[in-house]
């Protein structure tokens, strides 16, 4: 009999409400369903507009350099202009996010993406094309910062599967704008202006899902905050302590030394290096195709299935990630891929080109996994924010030089080889700094230290 009144007051104990999200009223949780139904459609949205603006120029890159009269530089120049975007507006991401809310950043984000798509090919030459192309990459640059801060505050306790979502759409986005660009252009009566242009009307869907978070003061329900358990322990924060529920700006956190973390310093070289080689994939491997050979709708579709396999692997690798304890051996795995295809891509370009554009599109796939290793080498929300912020802005820095070079090798050597070379090159050191990254260990622990 005592141990059956010992039971019953257990389970008793077990099912009485002890937070506030347990004695949230039904339509409170209906609302909160919502909400988080409506940031799972915006992340996607926003995620599929975070790539069209790069690889559908890529894939008429050789129409517009003939349309604004563009030498090999100066469309290597061209190439360079996303990470030099992303670097410079990324960094500006955790400070407008933390004056106006992450999510009313995000939907300016996607208005700037629409705007540039929409103005550029009909500005009318090379520094107007350069200008507006800008204009669209300081859109997604904020968006690229945030996505990982957004992901890590709504949803702490599934980071992984949450960025291989974001991860997947991303790459559908990718893969989906460089295939059918050019059939899209075919459509259009042949005017490459119309086949660039067109890619506004999906960042224009993607600005309406975050306009009721708008007015929002940069927290969110599944806010994460450090407290004083065990190393990774997570809670949510308090919903009735919103700073735009309680109308006041949020206090900010004391900013992390985050220079002083060698694991923060490793997660941006090896950033950098995933970048360099996809813009250079994104902006010039259609090239490498249509000088060996393959007509420009093929060499679109081999871009096409590059990006396009980063939609599955984009959401097995996060998760993969946040089993393991490092993720150095998925750093190699993906590095070996990479450099086979390199190899491929020099020996045989045309005989075996579905074969180097699945190798490498293994290869991109370092990009969710740095994104997850972002949001596994930080304990909090504002530490996700500088580590995101420092890693992709550093990054994207390092990673300018990479596309121009290749454009002014490959006029210069009047080939691919050189380029090519370069290629495989900095997939050594992308693999020494991601195994590195992938240790377990935490911004916040190095950064104190």
């Amino acid at each position: 009999m005592a141990s059956e009144e010992t039971r019953t007051l257990t389970s008793t104990t077990v099912r009485t409400p002890a937070t506030p999200e347990a004695r949230e009223s039904p339509g409170g949780a209906f609302a909160r369903a919502w909400r988080t139904r409506l940031i799972v459609v915006g992340i996607v949205l926003a995620a599929l507009n975070l790539r069209p603006a790069i690889t559908s120029l890529g894939a008429l890159l050789e129409e517009v350099r003939d349309g604004l009269g563009m030498s090999g530089s100066v469309a290597g120049l061209l190439t360079s202009v996303p990470p030099l975007c992303f670097a410079v507006f990324g960094v500006t991401a955790p400070r407008l996010a933390r004056r106006f809310g992450a999510g009313a950043v995000v939907c300016a984000g996607m208005v700037a993406i629409g705007a540039g798509l929409l103005i550029r090919p009909y500005a009318g030459g090379t520094a107007a094309f350069l200008a507006t192309s800008a204009l669209a990459l300081m859109g997604i640059a904020v968006s690229n910062v945030l996505m990982p801060v957004i992901v890590k505050r709504w949803f702490p306790d599934r980071v992984g599967s949450m960025t291989g979502l974001y991860s997947m759409a991303l790459a559908l986005g990718t893969a989906t704008a460089a295939a059918a660009t050019v059939p899209l252009t075919d459509a259009l009566g042949g005017n490459w202006q119309s086949g660039l242009a067109v890619w506004a009307a999906l960042a224009a869907a993607a600005v309406l899902p975050w306009i009721p978070f708008v007015r929002e003061w940069g927290g969110a329900p599944g806010d994460v905050r450090e407290r004083g358990g065990a190393p990774g322990e997570r809670t949510p924060a308090r919903e009735d302590a919103d700073p735009a529920r309680a109308g006041r700006a949020p206090a900010e956190a004391p900013a992390l030394r985050i220079t002083r973390s060698r694991t923060a310093w490793a997660l941006a070289v090896f950033f950098g290096l995933q970048a360099t080689a996809a813009y250079i994939t994104m902006g010039w491997m259609p090239q490498i195709f249509r000088d060996a050979g393959v007509p420009a709708g093929t060499a679109g579709l081999l871009l096409a299935v590059t990006m396009v396999m980063g939609v599955p692997l984009a959401f097995v690798i996060p998760r993969l990630a946040t089993r393991l304890p490092q993720q150095g051996p998925i750093v190699l795995a993906l590095g070996v891929s990479g450099l086979v295809g390199y190899a491929g891509l020099y020996l045989a370009p045309a005989a075996g080109a579905w074969a180097w554009a699945l190798l490498l599109g293994v290869a991109n796939c370092a990009f969710p996994l740095a994104l997850t290793m972002v949001g596994m080498r930080a304990r909090t929300g504002a530490g996700v924010a500088q580590l995101s912020a420092f890693a992709q802005s550093t990054g994207y820095l390092l990673s300018i030089p990479g596309p121009l070079l290749v454009g002014v090798l490959y006029q210069h050597s009047g080939g691919w080889g050189l380029p090519i070379a370069l290629m495989a090159g900095l997939m050594i050191p992308q693999m020494a700094v991601g195994v590195l990254a992938g240790r377990d260990r935490t911004v916040e622990e190095e950064a104190a230290g």
